[in-house]
């Protein structure tokens, strides 16, 4: 834990939270600013900044839970749409340093649009700049 992470003090319970959900490496709990009603956020319980630094097995764990929550949103909030969201990383909008998944649940006529509808961002690619990007990325796969 890190004392000064608001997340690693919602996880060991020193600030209070809705808890959702919890294991031994993870915490869920509804998001105290939510995009609508039900908004999850789902975090590891170890300090870890971004999705880079967590190891595989806590990467299954939280992707785990990810997949349990995402049912239970759809069943008790009779909701069959839900959008999933991590920003990984200050660039990518995440404010809190302490990696966190995003479960949005999704209704019809809500306002709410696809997640390209946010990304100002859309640069044209060629196709032998795709070919490049590919093979850079998979050059770099480990296993």
């Amino acid at each position: 834990m890190v004392d000064s992470c608001i997340f690693c003090r919602i996880a060991s319970s020193t600030i209070p939270s809705h808890r959702i959900y919890e294991d031994a490496k993870v915490f869920a709990f509804l998001d105290k600013y939510p995009l609508a009603k039900g908004h999850i956020l789902i975090i590891p319980k170890k300090h870890v900044a971004n999705i880079d630094d967590l190891s595989e097995e806590d990467a299954q764990a939280i992707f785990a839970v990810l997949f349990k929550l995402t049912k239970a949103v759809h069943k008790g909030l009779k909701t069959d749409s839900t959008t999933i969201g991590v920003n990984n990383g200050p660039h990518s909008g995440q404010e809190i340093s302490h990696l966190h998944l995003h479960i949005v649940p999704r209704f019809a006529g809500d306002g709410g649009g696809p997640i390209h509808a946010v990304m100002p961002i859309r640069p044209k690619v060629s196709e032998n700049e795709m070919n490049e990007i590919a093979e850079k990325i998979r050059g770099n796969l480990s296993a």
